[in-house]
């Protein structure tokens, strides 16, 4: 199987559409690739089927106008926790105290239902993230490699109106717009995480690196 992002970023495609099957209200996932390497601690960092699922119940709160979070995106409530039952998504009684009811597991049903492409997600998955670690073999990539990126330039943050955050390339952003799956609205990047990437010397770019992952 190939592993290179545009090739992860169409089998995550696959298994949104998959969820839209059973979910025909979801709208479609404008940029798969932006979920490549996102940092979102609210909404869970680890990329994965059920990851997908998650974002699902923001797109379709989204489509339906239900302001499923609050606190700039990171505490998500009981209207959250509604859908993500919808779509076979469950929580422990209690919310948490600062993310509420954001870590919801799919359920043994919802396993079964989806288990061929969870399969095939997650056999996409594990191959990029060996080839990604095999390309950094033999040489020292600064705080960015200990922080996850897979390379392709210097990632920053870029934001949207509802808080939450993805890593990126500035010139990958600037070939098209992403956009948020939960507020619609497209990712900026702050002017200030741009210009210290973009005028650091050789010898302060770690430095650099290490501010953007902070």
């Amino acid at each position: 199987m190939s592993t290179t992002p545009p090739v992860l970023a169409a089998e995550l495609a696959a298994a949104w559409a998959d969820i839209q099957r059973h979910h025909p209200e979801l709208p479609d996932l404008a940029a798969p690739e932006s979920l490549i390497g996102e940092s979102s601690s609210a909404c869970g960092s680890g990329l994965s089927f059920e990851r997908l699922l998650h974002e699902a119940v923001h797109g379709i709160a989204a489509a339906r106008g239900i302001r499923d979070t609050s606190r700039a995106g990171r505490y998500h409530n009981r209207r959250f926790l509604a859908v993500a039952e919808e779509l076979g998504l469950a929580h422990p009684d209690e919310p948490h105290a600062s993310s509420g009811f954001s870590l919801v597991t799919p359920s043994a049903e919802t396993r079964r239902r989806y288990r061929p492409t969870i399969e095939r997600l997650q056999r996409a998955l594990k191959a990029y993230s060996a080839a990604t670690e095999a390309d950094g073999e033999g040489s020292f990539r600064g705080p960015a490699a200990r922080h996850g990126s897979s390379g392709g330039g210097v990632r920053v943050k870029a934001v949207c109106d509802c808080g939450r955050n993805v890593r990126v390339v500035p010139s990958v952003l600037a070939q098209a717009p992403i956009v948020c799956g939960a507020c619609r609205k497209p990712f900026r990047i702050p002017d200030a995480a741009v210009e210290p990437a973009a005028s650091a010397e050789p010898a302060d770019r770690v430095e650099a690196v290490a501010a953007a992952v902070g």
